[in-house]
């Protein structure tokens, strides 16, 4: 066997933005939404701690699939043996992504609360501001939901291979068309995620301009870095 994966599922969900959190507490409308978009913020702790088991499990993933391809059917034995490794690892980034998806629900359900919470801003300019965070971190939630189905997808696509490579009779034509799968698959990861990413910034970005038109004095974390 000599068909590489191309490494195109490393460190994929390692490099998502993280949301913006400060410091705060006050009871305006707009210290209403400050409350809300920090509870926001913690809802989605349990989002980034994922991150990085999930690139670990990638590159063992990768470390396996390269085994097995190094070694020829005379050793089958052992690939099965490290197939069933693979299986393992990608049942345990499944896990992990579930728990990710989990963590994005619940900041969405808090995040839910800040329509009502616009309804009360009297400042049109300020409500223009809120608005147009609220709709980006919506565009943000919709972004989370296409990469985690695509992301399901692949990795569905990694396990179909580590199952193929337990098959004896495995054809050089089946096993080329399963990469083949997995490579396009993520591919689609990649570029959803690059812009979950840039719409994760943008949020951040709108959220701190809006603290700012609001009078609210945040900490950002980001002083003296200039």
């Amino acid at each position: 066997m000599n068909y590489l994966k191309s490494g195109i599922w490393i460190s994929v969900l390692l490099m998502s933005v993280v949301l913006l959190s400060g410091c705060l507490n006050r009871e305006t409308p707009a210290e209403k939404m400050y409350t809300v978009l920090e509870n926001v913020v913690e809802a989605e702790k349990e989002f980034e701690e994922q991150q990085t088991p999930l690139v670990q499990l990638e590159k063992q993933e990768q470390e396996l699939y390269d085994q097995i391809i190094a070694l020829s059917m005379k050793e089958f034995e052992e690939i099965q043996s490290l197939s069933d490794e693979a299986l393992s690892s990608a049942a345990q980034r499944e896990e992990h992504m579930e728990a990710e998806k989990q963590s994005i629900d619940a900041s969405k359900e808090e995040f839910q609360k800040i329509p009502e919470i616009i309804d009360e801003i009297e400042e049109e300019e300020l409500k223009s501001e809120a608005q147009q965070l609220y709709d980006t971190m919506m565009e943000r939630y919709d972004l989370h939901d296409t990469l985690y189905a695509q992301y399901s997808e692949a990795l569905n696509n990694d396990k179909k291979l580590y199952e193929l490579f337990k098959t004896e009779d495995l054809t050089l034509d089946q096993l080329e068309e399963q990469i083949t799968m997995i490579n396009e698959s993520y591919e689609q990861v990649l570029q959803t995620n690059e812009d979950f990413n840039e719409k994760t910034a943008n949020y951040n970005d709108i959220k701190l301009s809006f603290y700012q038109a609001a009078g609210l004095e945040v900490d950002t974390g980001e002083d003296d870095q200039e």
